[in-house]
């Protein structure tokens, strides 16, 4: 049980870092680079795209603070 849930750390991690990533504002870092930041683009708009940026940012940062609570708890 604890090797599968610190793999699941590790991904978790990587996943949150490169979400944050993407949260950087006005055309620069990897937001830039993805269109996130601007309103143009293939999902028709920056604001729809940015919303959902923010909820799986939180989530994947509650999810990684339980796992990393059921983590402690084990060992």
């Amino acid at each position: 049980m604890t090797t599968i849930l610190g793999v699941l750390q590790v991904f978790m991690c990587a996943v949150l870092i490169f979400l944050v990533l993407m949260h950087s504002g006005k055309d620069a870092g990897l937001s830039g680079a993805f269109g996130v930041g601007t309103g143009a683009g293939p999902f028709g708009g920056g604001s729809l795209v940015e919303r959902n940026l923010n909820r799986w940012t939180v989530a994947f940062a509650i999810a990684f603070v339980v796992n990393t609570i059921i983590l402690l708890k084990i060992s």
